[in-house]
């Protein structure tokens, strides 16, 4: 910050001080009815914020000066978070009223009120209802090798959900990329994260002592009043996760300066309970946001999203984010959603009930934060009000999982009763509006409204009195905030305006006057008015902490309303969509009847989406087992997918992992029947990317997450492979293509859908009893092709990749001369491949050769050159004739490789 003034003013002064204490956040500093920036946040906000630049004191050396006025605070906030910058709100405060800073005498004091950031946003402006707004700290090492441990916790101020984990720090990034955080908070000691990890994420760098575990502890027991942690569930494992914690609770006790009461449990999450999705996989699955624009719109969660609550969208994302991994919960959620689509009116009107509803979890943060408004205390009541409804439609349910729920919803009627009869019906958004406590809740509140009242009929008098005395027609009683209450008169009447009449003002066709009498009953209606805010102002601190006292019961009847919304959109979801239910079992088998695309089965026009089904198996061995409990080898652990480009192979493979993690998080699937078996982790491998940042090729990048799937699969997952080895030579390619397959045949047994181009592949199904072989079928007429999306058994002959080009609108002529080289380049193939091994020297591309060439990868072809060599008696010959006959041989094989590309 630029040099201070050598004299500053006072409020200069109290300027300064804040400052210090906002460090490197915006000061917003407020003045009357502005918030102002001095010095170089001036020049920032200039900049960011597209404000003005002014000065202060017009002197040899000015002050930069920048400000907005007080109600424009939400959007000037946002705008700071989004450039990823904090802003320190300093706030007008009284030192010596409760009333606020119009009673303070002298220089008004101000305090910093909250400082703001990414990760602790709690004002519903600045927070996308839909979508939760993680703070997540880590506790690390000065150095993170890939063996160390790490500690992290998360948190959702806005909602009060908090969180602590302790995982190999090889796991981070996956785990960054399941929570989503806004902000991270670091050490200042510990080492920098990988660019990737942070990206478009808040980075906050803190003192050491904020992580250290006896301060973390301290702080902890602190917040929830006990005196350990155990009964949360942690134990001596969980050290660094719970001192992330405590990093994170010490973070918010700096930056919010307020109560944070609804931050009332820390849970602990355990690595395995939930299906594990690496960032790669849910980047290529779409499951939150679309690879092309990043959108919500288009992705997985985009088209089931049925919700009609804010806080059952957050839940649902949660939900996808974490698919369960036990069968009981997800069989229990299925129960709960199966009876919702039997009974299609409870639905309906559980969703009607559920409408008028608010997001309750947001408004009890703002309210034990101090930061509610008596609109959102109307909003509080207005929930309150439709709980006995929505809890009379779950009485008697059968599902376990909806009794539960019901259970769960406290109708919390005492606070409902007080709330309803103290709040009027139309609530203003800020308390100093007043005009928010209804009629007959206080007498002395009433008392002081019957004066106001008075007060306004007193003045009617006052004027018809007035008039009737000076004979003056027109005179009008005003108010203004200099003057008060005054009489106007017009110029023409000038003369007839008595003498205690007291001139304050002069305009252009009349004057204002007062008079003693006028001035003493404009004290008591203005004393009544300033008491009548005082009372209420009381009374809304009152009812503020009523509900801050019933929080955690209030936390708990929205969690419940979330989850009830939740079930009623999925039922809602499979009732308009035709969805079914999946039978979800432990064994590790996934078989799907007519199954569809979730996202192109709505995207798409209706019934133009082809639905086609899948049967595999893992391969579970005796391996780590007792020989008596092993399962036998099965066919089909493998489904290699042949066929061309724009045939739908990336779309297949897709559909099935998608509708694996559907049933895997309760919900019904699109197809005529589903048995789905628990997977541990999805791995997909799909589509290409490069991340040239650092340095990492496309192939490069196709290969680190093919290792990560090779290293970590087990026989329990899901893995989908598209196009593995394409971003190399073709003999590289199909040469670790070949070897991937095998690897997961042999060493692994998940259950696996490989898409490939490489028809060479589809002979593993002779060698390899778990490998099955799939293509996309093709029709060809007349010239042209039309792919029917159709999966089917088999392998595909052809790749039609001439085909798809000219669809795509390549010329004509380079169309034709393709095909041309396509064919000269078959014949050739075909006779150069009878004498040789496919991997022993260069050739052509795969998807140029033909299904006889394809099927001969490791063996030589029967040959009639090598029919000859094996028929030929050499004792039988002379030395001259064996000397002409290899001449003959060497002619022969010359002339069918000539020409050939190498």
């Amino acid at each position: 910050m630029a040099a201070a003034a050598s004299n500053p003013t006072p409020m200069m002064k109290q300027y300064h001080e804040a400052k210090a204490a906002a460090g490197d956040a915006l000061l917003l500093f407020r003045m009357g009815d502005f918030y102002e920036l001095f010095f170089d946040d001036a020049k920032t906000a200039a900049r960011v914020l597209g404000l003005s630049l002014t000065s202060r004191d017009k002197t040899a050396n000015p002050i930069p000066m920048a400000g907005f006025p007080h109600h424009q605070l939400d959007s000037y906030l946002a705008k700071i978070i989004s450039a990823g910058m904090r802003a320190a709100v300093c706030e007008q405060v009284a030192d010596d009223s409760k009333s606020g800073p119009k009673q303070a005498k002298g220089i008004v004091k101000r305090e910093i009120s909250r400082i703001v950031s990414r990760g602790t946003v709690t004002d519903d402006a600045l927070l996308d209802p839909a979508t939760s707004n993680f703070l997540l700290a880590l506790a690390l090492p000065a150095s993170a090798p890939l063996n160390t441990t790490c500690g992290l916790a998360w948190i959702d101020i806005s909602t009060g959900r908090f969180e602590a984990a302790v995982l190999p720090y090889a796991r981070l990034g996956d785990e960054l990329a399941r929570i989503g955080p806004v902000e991270i908070v670091l050490s200042e000691a510990a080492a920098d994260l990988p660019a990737e990890w942070t990206e478009g994420r808040m980075l906050t760098r803190r003192p050491a002592w904020a992580f250290g575990p006896d301060a973390a502890t301290e702080l902890l027991a602190k917040q929830f009043g006990t005196h350990s942690l155990d009964g949360f569930g942690f134990g001596e494992d969980d050290r660094l996760g719970l001192q992330a914690a405590g990093a994170v609770l010490d973070y918010l006790n700096e930056t919010q300066k307020s109560s944070l009461t609804h931050i009332d449990r820390l849970l602990p999450y355990r690595v395995g309970s939930s299906l594990e999705i690496d960032e790669a996989t849910r980047r290529s699955l779409e499951l939150t946001r679309t690879l092309r624009d990043g959108r919500r719109d288009g992705s997985l969660l985009g088209v089931m999203d049925r919700t009609v609550t804010s806080m059952g969208a957050r839940l649902l994302s949660d939900w996808l984010a974490n698919p369960l991994t036990d069968t009981s919960s997800i069989n229990a959620r299925l129960d709960a959603v199966a009876e919702l689509h039997a009974e299609t009116s409870l639905a309906g009107e559980l969703r009607e009930a559920l409408r008028t509803t608010y997001d309750m979890q947001r408004l009890l943060a703002r309210v034990t934060t101090g930061r509610a408004t008596p609109r959102d205390l109307s909003f509080v009541t207005r929930t309150l009000a439709c709980l006995p409804k929505v809890k009379a439609k779950l009485t008697g349910r059968s599902a376990s999982r909806l009794q539960q729920l019901e259970a769960r919803i406290d109708l919390c009627g005492d606070v409902r009763g007080q709330l309803e009869r103290a709040l009027a019906d139309d609530c203003p958004l800020t308390a100093r509006d007043g005009g928010f406590v209804r009629d007959g809740f206080r007498n002395d509140l009433d008392e002081q409204r019957e004066l106001m009242q008075g007060g306004k009929q007193w003045m009617a008098n006052y004027q018809a009195k007035a008039m009737e005395e000076t004979g003056i027609p027109n005179i009008k009683i005003g108010f203004n905030k200099v003057f008060g209450y005054y009489l106007e008169v017009t110029h023409t009447n000038r003369d007839k305006v008595p003498a205690e009449f007291i001139r304050k003002q002069t305009l252009k066709n009349a004057e204002r006057f007062i008079t003693p009498e006028l001035k003493e009953y404009e004290e008591k209606v203005l004393a009544a008015e300033e008491r009548a805010l005082a009372i209420e102002l009381e009374i809304f601190s009152e009812l503020r902490d009523l509900v801050a006292q019933t929080a955690s019961r209030l936390q708990s009847t929205a969690a419940a309303l979330a989850e009830i919304d939740v079930v009623a959109s999925l039922a809602e979801l499979a009732r308009s969509r035709n969805y079914v239910r999946p039978e979800v079992v432990d064994e590790p088998i996934l078989e799907i009847i007519e199954g569809r695309h979730p996202v192109l089965d709505i995207t798409e026009p209706e019934g133009t989406f082809v639905p086609n089904g899948v049967r595999c198996e893992a391969r579970i061995t005796t391996r780590g087992r007792a020989a008596g409990n092993a399962k036998r080898d099965t066919q089909n652990s493998q489904l290699l997918i042949t066929g061309p480009n724009m045939a739908g192979k990336s779309t297949y493979i897709r559909q099935v992992a998608l509708l694996t993690l559907m049933g895997q998080i309760g919900s019904f699937v699109p197809a005529r029947k589903a048995t789905i078996g628990i997977a541990d982790r999805i791995f997909a491998r799909v589509g290409a990317s490069d991340d040239l940042a650092r340095g990492r090729s496309t192939f490069m990048v196709e290969m680190t997450e093919t290792a990560r799937i090779l290293n970590t699969a087990t026989e329990h997952s899901l893995v989908i492979l598209d196009e593995i080895g394409r971003g190399t030579s073709t003999y590289d390619g199909l040469s670790l293509a070949w070897a991937v397959v095998e690897h997961l045949h042999n060493a692994i047994g998940c259950r696996t859908l490989f898409a490939t181009h490489y028809h060479e592949l589809t002979e593993l199904a002779d060698s390899l009893a778990g490998v099955a072989n799939l293509n996309v079928a093709v029709k060809e007429w007349q010239g042209d092709v039309v792919f029917l999306h159709q999966i089917v058994p088999g392998a595909a002959d052809k790749s039609y990749g001439i085909h798809v080009a000219q669809l795509a609108g390549v010329p004509a002529e380079v169309n034709e001369r393709a095909k041309e080289i396509l064919a000269e380049l078959e014949s050739q193939s075909s006779e150069a491949n009878t004498v040789e091994r496919r991997l022993d020297r260069p050739h052509q591309h795969a998807s140029t050769t033909s299904h006889a060439l394809q099927m001969t990868l490791f063996e030589t072809a029967d040959h009639p050159l090598i029919d000859a060599i094996r028929s030929t008696d050499l004792n039988s010959l002379s030395p001259l004739e064996v000397q002409q006959l290899v001449h003959q041989w060497q002619q022969q094989v010359d002339g069918q490789l000539q020409g050939k590309p190498r």
